[in-house]
């Protein structure tokens, strides 16, 4: 079965510059979600092949790990498509998982995120269903407005 896929875009509002910064810097990520991320090891220089871990806090529920492998990394068109390797989905079994971010400038201080997930189903099935990919979309929009409020109270990180 071909893979199915879902997409979405939301607004942020902080600089697309600012946000791509902080996606490269794995070691942003505790300190733009905490309480979600505890750590993150980077194996690799940030392009095609780079694996990143992270270490997710057990009191947000949501696994302990997330660990995807780099497959693009498009500074100038500003994407990022990433591997899943290993989460704690709780909306199925996926045989495969695969995410795409594109950061498009919508003003001096704003952007939009436009994410895409190809996804596999284990058992063969076509599709999840539009709740399930409701849950996916909403845990990395979740993960996104955590980086974005962590980027607007600190407004000379990353500029």
């Amino acid at each position: 079965m071909a893979p199915a896929s879902v997409r979405d875009e939301h607004a942020v509002a902080v600089s697309v510059e600012r946000l791509w910064k902080v996606f490269m810097d794995g070691s942003a990520m505790p300190k733009a979600c905490p309480g979600l991320v505890d750590a993150v090891e980077v194996e690799g220089d940030g392009g095609p092949g780079t694996i990143y871990t992270m270490k997710l806090n057990p009191a947000a529920g949501v696994g302990s790990t997330y660990k995807t492998r780099v497959a693009v990394r498009d500074a100038a068109a500003r994407v990022l498509r990433s591997d899943v390797l290993e989460s704690a989905s709780t909306v199925g079994k996926l045989k495969s998982h695969t995410t795409e971010t594109k950061l498009e400038a919508t003003g001096a201080g704003s952007c939009l995120a436009k994410l895409t997930v190809e996804y596999e189903l284990e058992d063969g099935g076509a599709a999840l269903s539009p709740e399930q990919e409701k849950k996916i979309v909403d845990g990395y929009y979740g993960m996104l407005k955590m980086i974005e409020d962590y980027l607007v109270a600190h407004p000379d990180e990353y500029a």
